[in-house]
C-alpha cells in the first residue's frame, strides 16, 4: 500500500525556522512525502542545480528521487529570520559548503508555516 501526505498527520512548522528541523528529520527518515508537505502547493524549488522543480507532487517526486541514495543531513544552525506580517525569509549557512540557503515561507490560516520558495543552493559567481 502506498502512503500519501493525506495518510499521514505531520508535525506543523509552528515557527518559520521549525522547516529546516522537519527537513532534516524527514529527509534522513527517507520520507518524501513528509518533506513535500513543507511546501504549499505551488511552491517552487531551485533544485536540481540550475532547474526548478514547481508543484508539491513534482517535489515529491524529486525527493524520492534524492531520498533512494539514503543521504544524510547534517542539521544548521538558522541564521535570524526575517518576518513581515505572513511572510517571511529563513536561511542557513549550509555544513557542505555550498554558499547559502534561503527560503522564503508563508504563515497559513492555522498559523503554521511551509516553503513558498526555496533556493538550496547559491554559489559565489566565478572571477
Amino acid at each position: 500500500m502506498h502512503t500519501t501526505m493525506e495518510d499521514v498527520v505531520y508535525e506543523k512548522a509552528m515557527r518559520p525556522e521549525d522547516i529546516t528541523r522537519l527537513f532534516v528529520e524527514r529527509s534522513n527518515a527517507g520520507d518524501a512525502a513528509g518533506v513535500a508537505a513543507l511546501y504549499e502547493e505551488d511552491a517552487v524549488l531551485a533544485y536540481p542545480p540550475g532547474e526548478r522543480t514547481a508543484g508539491r507532487g513534482a517535489i515529491e517526486a524529486l525527493w524520492e528521487q534524492v531520498l533512494a541514495h539514503r543521504p544524510v543531513f547534517e542539521p544548521e544552525e538558522p541564521l535570524p529570520t526575517l518576518v513581515c506580517g505572513d511572510i517571511a525569509l529563513t536561511s542557513t549557512p549550509p555544513k557542505d559548503g555550498s554558499g547559502a540557503r534561503a527560503q522564503v515561507v508563508r504563515r497559513q490560516p492555522d498559523g503554521s508555516w511551509l516553503r513558498l520558495l526555496d533556493q538550496p543552493e547559491f554559489t559565489p559567481p566565478a572571477g
